[in-house]
């Protein structure tokens, strides 16, 4: 199941696995597990992905509501 967006807001910031791990001091294959979603972070760490890459917090899951 997928539950965050990291994968997707990397690409749309036009960042890399490598880059966000350096940013965040974090091993790159922690970040590559986050975007294949085996792993979930932590709030913690997913409030300094958004604060990096600069953007909202929610950006970085999936809804789990259905758009009307």
């Amino acid at each position: 199941m997928e539950i965050n967006r990291i994968k997707v807001a990397l690409a749309e910031t036009r960042r890399k696995n490598k880059w966000l791990a350096e940013q965040i001091g974090k091993d790159e294959s922690t970040i590559s597990q986050w975007c294949t979603n085996a792993r979930q972070p932590s709030l913690e760490n997913l409030l300094n992905i958004a604060n990096v890459l600069d953007i909202d917090i929610r950006d970085l899951l999936y809804s789990t509501k259905e758009k009307a």
